[in-house]
C-alpha cells in the first residue's frame, strides 16, 4: 500500500524492522544509544551542542506542542497565535485550556501570514510575550516561514514558539540563527520518516532554566525533562518511553544523513509536490492553495462538483488500487489532501495520479467536470 497522508508517513523497511526487538529502556546499552541520539537531534535543528538541548517526550505532536506552551509561557501569560489553519485552531485550544491567554491573529487558510500583519498585531498587543506559528499547515499546505516571521518577532523583543511538526527536517530552519526562538517542536515521524510515538523539542538551555515551575503539569514540563537528564544522565527517562520507536528513529536519522540531510530531503519532497500539483491540475482539479503559496508537504485540491462525486467511495476505490489518502478534510471548503512526504519518490506520485484518473473514470466523474 502506498501511503500518501501527512503522518504517519510511508517509511523504509529498515525503519520498520527496528521495531522487531524487545528492549529494556533502562538497559545500559540502550541508554548509551539514546544519549547519543540527543546531540544528533540538536544538530538537525541547527542548534549548538552545549547551548541547546533535545527534549524527547513520548506521545503525539499535540502533546509536545502543549508542553512547549506550558513550559515557556507562564500561566496567565499572553500568547499570539498565527491562526490561518486547522492546526493553529488546535494550538489555540491547547493554550487556552492550559490557562494561557490567546491573542489570535486571523488569516485565510490558503495563504501564509504576512510579516506586515504580524508586525501590526505585535504593535497593537505590547503585553504579548510569545508568538506561536505552525510552520506547515497540513490542513491546507501553506508554509508560515520562520525566516519571514521570526525577524518580526525578534524586532519586537518577543519570543517564538515554532511548531514544526510536519515540516522539521525538510523545511530550512536553524535554531542558532533565531535568537528569538524559545523552542522548536516536531515528531519522530513526518519529514524525518521515523515511526510515530515520540515528540521532540529543541530549546536553548538558558531559556529552559528560566522556565522552572511554569508548566503546571509534571508530564508536560520540558524543564523537568531537562532537569531529569542533568541529574540522572542523558540516556535516562522520566517515564517508560516508546522505546522501539526511539530505536527506529535512530535508523531514520541514519537514512536522513545518508540521503544528504535537509537540502536533499526538501528537494525530493518539493519535486513530489510539484509533480502532484501539476498532475492534479492536468486532471481538472482546482488547487486550494495558489502555486506560489504551495508548500512541499501536502497538496490540497477542491473536491469535484460533479453529482457523481463521493469522497468515501473515492477513498475506498483508491485504496483498492493500492493508494491510501486522507478520508477527511480540515479546510474551510471541502478538499482532498494528498501528501508529498515520506519514503516516496516521483514515480510513486505518478503512480498515484494514474490511479486517481482511473478512479474518477470508474466513478463517472469527468476530468473537466471535476473542475
Amino acid at each position: 500500500m502506498l501511503l500518501l497522508i501527512p503522518g504517519p508517513v510511508q517509511t523504509r523497511p529498515e525503519v520498520r524492522a527496528a521495531m522487531g526487538d524487545d528492549i529494556a529502556p533502562w538497559d545500559d546499552d540502550f541508554r548509551a544509544e539514546y544519549a547519543a541520539m540527543r546531540p544528533r537531534i540538536v544538530r538537525i535543528a541547527g542548534g549548538e551542542e552545549g547551548k541547546d538541548v533535545a527534549l524527547p517526550l513520548p506521545g503525539c505532536g499535540h502533546m509536545v506542542v502543549e508542553a512547549a506552551v506550558r513550559t515557556f509561557v507562564p500561566a496567565g501569560g499572553k500568547l499570539l497565535v498565527v491562526r490561518n489553519g486547522n492546526y493553529a485552531d488546535r494550538l489555540v485550544r491547547l493554550a487556552t485550556e492550559a490557562g494561557r491567554v490567546v491573542v489570535p491573529l486571523e488569516g485565510p487558510d490558503s495563504e501564509p501570514m504576512s510579516p506586515e500583519k504580524l508586525d501590526a498585531a505585535l504593535k497593537a498587543n505590547p503585553d504579548v510575550s510569545h508568538v506561536a506559528i505552525i510552520v506547515s499547515e497540513t490542513g491546507s499546505g501553506i508554509i508560515n516561514d520562520p525566516e519571514v516571521l521570526g525577524p518580526v518577532v525578534r524586532a519586537h523583543g518577543r519570543r517564538l514558539i515554532c511548531d514544526a511538526v510536519s515540516a522539521f527536517g525538510a523545511w530550512p530552519f536553524r535554531l542558532s540563527e533565531h535568537p528569538e526562538c524559545d523552542v522548536v517542536v516536531f515528531t519522530s515521524n513526518k519529514c524525518l520518516e521515523g515511526l510515530p510515538g515520540i515528540g521532540f523539542a529543541v530549546a536553548p538551555i538558558e531559556r529552559l532554566e528560566a522556565c522552572a515551575g511554569n508548566a503546571g503539569s509534571w508530564l508536560l514540563d520540558l524543564h523537568d525533562v531537562y532537569r531529569h537528564a542533568v541529574v540522572n544522565g542523558w540516556g535516562s527517562f522520566r517515564f517508560t518511553p516508546a522505546v522501539q520507536a526511539l530505536r527506529a528513529f535512530r535508523i531514520a536519522m541514519d537514512l536522513y544523513d545518508a540521503e544528504g540531510g535537509q537540502p536533499a530531503r526538501l528537494a525530493r519532497y518539493r519535486r513530489n509536490a510539484d509533480v502532484l500539483f501539476d498532475g492534479l491540475v492536468a486532471l481538472g482539479f482546482v488547487p486550494y492553495v495558489e502555486k506560489r503559496h504551495q508548500g512541499p508537504i501536502i497538496v490540497n485540491v477542491h473536491q469535484p462538483k460533479s453529482p457523481a462525486w463521493d469522497l468515501k467511495r473515492f477513498i475506498a476505490l483508491m485504496k483498492s488500487r493500492g493508494v491510501l489518502i486522507s478520508n477527511f478534510w480540515n479546510t474551510k471548503a471541502p478538499t482532498i489532501r494528498i501528501a508529498a512526504i515520506g519514503a516516496i519518490e516521483e514515480k510513486d506520485i505518478r503512480f498515484a495520479l494514474t490511479q486517481i484518473e482511473a478512479t474518477l473514470t470508474e466513478m463517472g466523474v469527468g476530468l473537466r467536470e471535476a473542475a
